[in-house]
């Protein structure tokens, strides 16, 4: 399958223009941080205060769609588009989402990275991964995917993803060379972390609050965004159809769709642009004939997508 460089596309950006798109605001990446996990402990405090079952699941889903908006500014990370220095810019990942969520970024880049430069063929390692799963294999009745999104609120499916992934970036590391993460400090994380859990008595809210919502909601969310930006509609002619644009409301944005990921075609283009300045390049980019003739935009998660995706 050949995918097209986007030179081949002959898009006429000012050059001016397109340069500033790329710069850094690391302050902005830092308040994107702050305010994820700010809401994540509002809504567990909330939570322990007023106890009920049904704040409980809505508790469920807000924490896992703030713990999926912190992996989408983690991948902002993964291309360096957090620090300069790049020591620093993963070290502070990884302590503020990486390690929580049990790995690395330096795993996670060399399948990323390896997921750009291959993209959609067989040395693609999340497209040759994916091929022929069940999960992945669309056009599917809505009935079956909203089944398999129901999997993982009973923490099924996210207990299976959890272990697939892992070991999906386990095996990378056996197959590439390279910077490695710091294992020693990965180490001293996670005494300390359980330490200071079990000192302070708070186990069940650790269970509760983020280890149920991190094999559930977090997943699921996951999910959707990984078959929306690969699967399900595309032709794979070009770069243009082997990904999708998702244009989503603002609830969208919220709980499915976070730090502009939707804008997903953008980044195969440019992935050197940051999350904050995606809607300039879109905006740029419509201006194009070559663009906005052929690239697959879809409107909407929960209605353009799920058509898109259904028989």
């Amino acid at each position: 399958m050949k995918i097209y460089a986007t030179s081949e596309l002959k898009f006429k950006l000012d050059p001016k223009e397109l340069k500033l798109l790329f710069k850094i605001n690391p302050y902005l990446h830092a308040a994107s941080v702050l305010f994820n996990w700010l809401i994540i402990l509002a809504v567990t405090y909330l939570c322990i205060l007023f106890p009920s079952p049904w704040l409980y699941i809505l508790t469920l889903i807000i924490i896992g769609a703030r713990m999926h908006a912190l992996t989408v500014l983690m991948h902002d990370a993964a291309h360096f588009r957090f620090l300069k220095n790049r020591i620093w810019n993963d070290l502070i990942v990884n302590l503020y989402l990486m390690y929580p969520i049990f790995t690395s970024i330096e795993k996670y880049r060399r399948n990323h990275l390896a997921h750009h430069q291959k993209l959609n063929t067989d040395e693609d390692p999340d497209w040759a991964a994916k091929q022929g799963k069940r999960s992945f294999t669309f056009p599917k009745s809505k009935t079956e995917f909203v089944l398999r999104l129901a999997s993982y609120l009973v923490l099924y499916q996210g207990i299976m993803d959890v272990a697939w992934l892992l070991k999906r970036l386990e095996g990378n590391d056996e197959k590439n060379s390279g910077k490695s993460e710091s294992r020693s400090l990965k180490i001293v994380f996670y005494v300390l972390l359980f330490g200071a859990i079990t000192f302070l008595g708070v186990w069940q809210y650790y269970l509760l609050f983020w280890i149920v919502p991190f094999l559930s909601t977090f997943f699921m969310f996951q999910y959707i965004r990984s078959v929306a930006e690969h699967f399900g509609g595309l032709t794979y002619d070009n770069v243009l159809t082997s990904t999708r644009t998702v244009k989503a409301s603002f609830i969208e944005h919220f709980f499915i769709a976070p730090h502009n990921v939707g804008y997903h075609l953008e980044h195969h283009l440019y992935p050197g642009v940051p999350f904050y300045n995606l809607p300039k390049l879109h905006n740029l980019l419509m201006a194009q004939t070559d663009y906005s003739a052929k690239a697959h935009i879809t409107k909407g998660y929960t209605l353009g997508l799920l058509e898109e995706l259904s028989k």
